[in-house]
């Protein structure tokens, strides 16, 4: 190999684009071509968006907020892929398609009773609070390493078992004497179109999806989130001030400043001992935690017992430890309050370098 060969191959490095950009997605696009074509919008000579991911899948026929995070804020998108999600659907009632909403095949017609606003208060109430819901056919939930819709393509059912989720608010408006609008704040796992089918057979007919738009994602809000072409339209200045911070997803509220010698040892994985410098409202944050941790421990062995409290003596996540030595997570900073990671911290001063940085 020639010097002057080896001089050409030799690039330099690029700035790695990193934070998390709210994006309003447009219908008809995947999830993942809109992180795509994101990556694309952050790319040039100088700066590398390779690393990029969304916060929880939307259907191609939907609408809405889509957070998706660059470089380092990916290590912490799990915040906002278990965070509570708010939309507002449309449903046409009388008719059912294979994918529970309008980019499938009817397959099923039935007439539509008639309702009035009492009726629609009634109905929606049933569905508020903790329940089962059975994931769709036409999802990308995977068996044997294969998609449910592609199963359903083949035209084979395959047996799902029902999921734990929890409505947290729902409201049932009427558009027309066919269409229902549906407003629904849920919890992770939760599938619109087939809350939208429920619903339409408690009121006695069939019913589908034909708009769906995610407005809310944990603390983020469709009003803060700007189109795919207009963050097109920008020169990448201009985009780049649409990225929030790099701990945009991360809803902890405690947080440990820790010296330059500190940062120098969490970054090599150490763990501390940072018992001298847990504040009073440190500990209380703690205690808390360890505290709902505890209880959370007691009802899964009670459930996984039958609820009668007997059966084997498996505990929780935390069986082995004291309280003083639950770990809890928290944030972590340097000296100018800069965020570098997350740590878990217990009572007895014991810290231990969990999902950190590298900019």
């Amino acid at each position: 190999m020639s010097i002057a060969a080896t001089k050409t191959n030799k690039m330099p490095n690029k700035i790695k684009v990193n934070g998390v950009i709210l994006v309003d997605k447009p219908q008809g696009m995947t999830s993942q071509q809109v992180v795509s074509k994101v990556k694309y919008l952050f790319k040039s000579p100088n700066h590398d968006s390779k690393k990029a991911g969304h916060t929880g899948t939307l259907d191609p026929m939907a609408t809405g907020l889509l957070p998706i995070c660059l470089g380092e804020a990916t290590k912490f998108s799990h915040y906002q892929l278990d965070a509570d999600k708010s939309y507002q659907a449309t449903i046409l009632l009388g008719s059912q398609t294979d994918t529970g909403d309008a980019d499938g095949q009817i397959v099923a017609q039935e007439d539509i009773p008639s309702f009035d606003a009492a009726r629609l208060e009634e109905v929606a109430q049933q569905f508020l609070g903790a329940q089962q819901q059975i994931p769709p056919m036409y999802s990308a939930l995977k068996k044997d390493g294969k998609k449910l819709y592609e199963y359903a393509r083949a035209g084979i059912e395959i047996d799902r078992p029902p999921r734990d989720i929890v409505i947290k608010a729902i409201d049932l408006t009427e558009l027309d004497a066919k269409q229902l609008q549906l407003t629904v704040t849920c919890s992770k796992g939760t599938y619109v179109r087939v809350l939208a089918e429920d619903i339409a057979k408690v009121l006695g007919t069939l019913g589908h999806l034909t708009a769906l738009r995610r407005v809310q994602v944990g603390d983020f809000h469709i009003d803060a989130a700007i189109a795919l072409a207009d963050l097109e339209t920008l020169a990448l200045d201009g985009r780049q001030a649409h990225l929030l911070p790099v701990d945009a997803c991360i809803n902890l509220e405690a947080e440990l400043a820790l010296t330059a010698e500190q940062c120098a040892r969490v970054q090599m994985g150490q763990r501390l001992n940072v018992i001298e410098q847990l504040t009073d409202d440190l500990r209380s944050y703690i205690s808390a935690a360890v505290e709902q941790q505890h209880s959370h421990d007691e009802n899964s062995v009670a459930q996984q017992n039958g609820d009668d409290g007997k059966g084997d003596d498996r505990q929780g996540n935390s069986e082995a430890l004291l309280p003083y030595e639950i770990p809890v997570d928290i944030r972590l900073v340097d000296e100018q309050g800069q965020f570098i990671g997350l740590g878990a911290v217990s009572l007895n001063g014991r810290l231990q370098p969990k999902k950190l940085i590298q900019l």
